[in-house]
């Protein structure tokens, strides 16, 4: 019997350093390869009051599934593309289209990455459910580490990452490289009428078409999206002393060379983690290493926690855990609305704050820094629900990961710890592990003295005055609690 494997794509757009794409390579006889294009789900679309991402954001995916077109092409594949923005039930559409795959080609296997995404996660339920004799082939693609590897059960998940780092950071990280040379061919009927795109065909209506864009015309963001742009960017920083730095740089709010700027691709899967990870080794065993590397596996690790603490504690981590309210009733008071308001476009009065959110909405990159100095801003001076910041920066943020953002919002508010309740949500963000049970006692919050950090780190108003409009309305703000 010929076998035949469905390859969805979802956090883990490229094909080198794809142990699950390898394992496709060697197991089937023909290859569907599959993205389905991401968007702003209806839950943060409430909270964020936006309908699409922001063009800095949507622009960087598109760039993205394109290079990974090419990359496959390469490879002897073409790359069905899913896009979602055009149905008029995005679930039901997904899932019909992906099944019409299944059924039409009879496919045997389904490849898809872990996820802590809730809809990714249903989605795959849903695929087992109709199709129960596919065989389903899964593996964590944004993580350094696999759960086996854990040495705890993901229940018991710690609850700080300082816990979380020291039983870890001593833990064997695979570093070997895989590079593939050839994929299996794409059925030659659903070639044929994907290339032809037959007016009849049940996937044309259903919007499966090969993303056309030129990437040569895209450089003129800050970011480009893919593994080429990626791995090129990787390749650039470690060409440079900038990683023997790090630690004494990392908290500018602007210029290249005082972060690493992995996250956009990181976030994507257009690089993975254990590729930066091999990079760093290769750095640090030729030149040499210090706290300053070792602060960007530091980092690394923080990005590991918030992965697991997403998937272990579910749907509690998209809840306030002072009120509870539902979606309806955010942002319900009118002063609530405009505080939220002036925070999306800069008008806080707040001059480092409003510079980030301008530098954000330009960019679709603000720093580490910067966010939580907004995140504060917003929950703490301006009195707004945090989860209508954590959808705001999933609409704009070219490096959005559902769980270091949602994670850290979570954080910054003290909410990270919330008990799990047993609710169902149609987040795309939400994990679907609701049975794991958590200590109730939340962590101290950050409420970060916005005068004192701009002092520390923005003392000549550099970054203010680069993002100033004319006239700004300034807020004093020395009445904050000091951190």
């Amino acid at each position: 019997m010929k076998k035949i494997g469905l390859y969805l794509f979802t956090n883990d757009l490229r094909a080198d350093d794809n142990e699950l794409l390898g394992k496709a390579s060697r197991l089937v006889d023909e290859l569907i390869c599959v993205v389905i294009e991401p968007n702003l789900s209806v839950f943060s679309r409430k909270f964020a009051k936006e309908q699409q991402y922001g063009a800095e954001r949507a622009k960087f995916i598109s760039q993205s599934i394109t290079d990974l077109e090419s990359r496959l092409a390469n490879l002897g594949q073409e790359l069905i593309v899913l896009r979602s923005s055009t149905l008029t039930d995005e679930e039901m559409s997904r899932d019909f289209a992906l099944s019409e795959i299944i059924k039409s080609q009879q496919a045997t296997h389904l490849f898809v990455s872990h996820h802590c995404g809730f809809d990714e996660r249903h989605l795959v339920q849903s695929i087992q459910f109709n199709f129960p004799k596919l065989i389903l082939m899964q593996q964590h693609h944004s993580t350094l580490l696999e759960l086996e590897q854990l040495p705890f059960e993901l229940s018991k998940l710690p609850r700080s990452f300082t816990k979380f780092r020291k039983l870890v950071e001593h833990l064997p990280i695979d570093t070997q490289s895989l590079s593939i040379t050839t994929l299996p061919p794409m059925p030659k009927a659903l070639s044929h009428c994907h290339s032809k795109q037959a007016s009849n065909s049940k996937f044309d209506e259903h919007c499966l078409n090969i993303s056309n864009t030129n990437v040569n015309c895209l450089h003129n963001s800050s970011f480009i999206g893919g593994e080429q742009a990626g791995l090129a960017h990787l390749h650039d920083y470690f060409s440079h002393p900038y990683a023997h730095q790090y630690k004494q740089t990392r908290n500018a709010f602007d210029g290249k060379e005082n972060s690493t700027k992995f996250s956009p691709w990181l976030a994507l899967g257009c690089v993975s983690p254990k590729t930066i990870y091999r990079n760093l080794v290769q750095f640090e065993a030729k030149h040499g290493s210090n706290d300053s590397t070792y602060w960007i596996f530091f980092e690394l690790l923080w990005r590991e926690y918030f992965y697991w603490k997403c998937l272990s504690l579910g749907s509690s981590l998209f809840q306030n855990g002072t009120d509870n309210p539902s979606i309806d009733s955010v942002l319900a008071t009118n002063t609530t609305q405009q505080n939220f308001a002036n925070w999306k476009c800069g008008n806080t009065g707040y001059p480092i704050v409003d510079a980030c959110m301008r530098q954000l909405n330009t960019t679709g990159y603000v720093s580490n820094r910067g966010r939580q100095l907004a995140a504060s801003c917003l929950i703490y001076e301006l009195g707004v629900d945090w989860r209508n910041g954590a959808a705001y920066f999933e609409s704009q943020l070219v490096d959005y990961d559902v769980a270091s953002n949602w994670g850290n919002w979570a954080y910054i508010a003290g909410d990270l710890n919330q008990p799990v309740h047993n609710t169902q949500s149609s987040h795309n963000n939400q994990s679907i592990h609701k049975d794991q049970s958590i200590n109730q006692s939340q962590p101290k919050s950050r409420h970060f003295d916005l005068a004192k950090q701009t002092e520390m780190y923005d003392p000549d108003h550099v970054f203010i005055n680069q993002w100033k409009e004319t006239g700004q309305h300034t807020t004093s703000a020395s009445k904050q609690d000091k951190l």
